[in-house]
């Protein structure tokens, strides 16, 4: 039985108020400018979703026109066209604005942090949310989880890595915080939008490429160029997306078409992590069987030197605010409160499985 629009008002938190009439029954049109290219599978086929979604709950009353990256702007100039009103909506990656706001990676994913459902909880149960939007609203923006990908694979290279000698002096593709990891280890990070990846590696603009799990990977054929597939993805245990909107427009909005983002971005979090995990096996096993990809391990000192690394740049972005050491604060301390369950409960799955 289809939810009624009451049902989906308070799943989502939010209490409905009475639109004008001649909104209530007028057709409103948004824009949503993607980070991705349209229906990449994970991040593109959430930001899909979301826009299909909400045009189902309001019955065709309220309609988000889906553009990929470039149709509208740039991947990396996706938050600031929802700042600046271009656009009033935004899909992408909150470690995307690293330079405008080095807490932000907090709401994607942290080197060696927590993995997805433990991320979610902190957003919706340990204070995240109310945090995230204390970061973006001097910009006029909110985030919400939008999608998410999973746990990400360690990356991609041309040749084999097999110490931290290996890693020096090699040019990767990575995103957010685990730039600053890789850089630590001696190598040169790179951000580089989806779309352009692979021209990078087949030109030898890069050695190698992180992105994110096997499903989202294969498709965009880095395995043609680089067929040493490498665990863990130490680098990003999370893959969150988030759905952007623009402040001012957001409040503007009925009670009910709030709602409708909201719970349609939430839903679009929760089937990218079923998704993950339902064809994230089927993509590797076809790419080991088909493309004579080669799935290795990272060598221990290159992990240990990670999150060695990791662990000082982690602390180190409280020194960039006061925001910013009040996020790490609540990130780390919602960790340790979760520690005891992650080894009992979590890793405990991880021995009744063969791995």
């Amino acid at each position: 039985m289809r939810p009624s629009r009451r049902r989906l008002l308070a799943a989502a938190g939010l209490t409905p108020v009475l639109a004008a009439p001649a909104l209530s029954q007028s057709r409103l049109r948004w824009r949503m400018a993607t980070a991705w290219s349209k229906n990449l599978p994970g991040p593109g086929v959430a930001a899909a979703h979301i826009a299909r979604r909400v045009g189902e709950l309001s019955d065709g009353r309220f309609e988000i026109q889906l553009f990929g990256a470039n149709e509208i702007v740039p991947a990396l100039q996706v938050f600031d066209a929802v700042s600046n009103g271009a656009v009033e909506m935004g899909h992408a990656a909150a470690f995307y604005w690293v330079g405008k706001m080095p807490a932000s990676v907090f709401f994607t994913t942290v080197p060696f942090g927590p993995g997805p459902v433990e991320h979610q909880a902190w957003i919706e149960h340990g204070g995240g949310q109310a945090l995230w939007d204390e970061l973006y609203a001097p910009f006029g923006v909110r985030g919400f989880l939008g999608g998410n990908t999973g746990p990400s694979m360690g990356g991609w290279f041309k040749n084999p890595v097999k110490s931290l000698t290996d890693i020096k002096g090699l040019r990767l593709r990575v995103q957010g915080m685990g730039a600053e990891v890789w850089q630590a280890l001696g190598a040169t990070g790179l951000s580089i939008p989806a779309a352009d990846i692979l021209p990078a590696l087949t030109t030898g603009v890069v050695d190698g490429v992180e992105f994110l799990s096997p499903m989202n990977d294969a498709p965009l054929g880095f395995a043609r160029v680089a067929p040493h597939y490498y665990a863990p993805g130490f680098n990003k245990p999370n893959g969150a997306a988030e759905t952007l909107v623009n402040l001012k427009a957001f409040e503007a909005l009925p009670g009910d078409f709030r709602a409708m983002i909201v719970v349609a971005s939430a839903e679009a979090h929760a089937r990218g992590l079923a998704e993950a995990q339902a064809d994230n096996s089927r993509a590797l096993m076809d790419m080991i069987q088909s493309q004579g990809v080669q799935v290795e391990r990272f060598p221990a000192d290159i992990v240990q030197g990670a999150r060695k690394a990791a662990e000082g740049i982690v602390r180190n972005l409280g020194a960039k605010s006061p925001l910013a050491q009040k996020i790490l604060d609540s990130h780390l301390a919602f960790q340790a409160q979760n520690r005891a369950w992650r080894r009992i409960g979590v890793a405990g799955l991880a021995l009744m499985t063969d791995i």
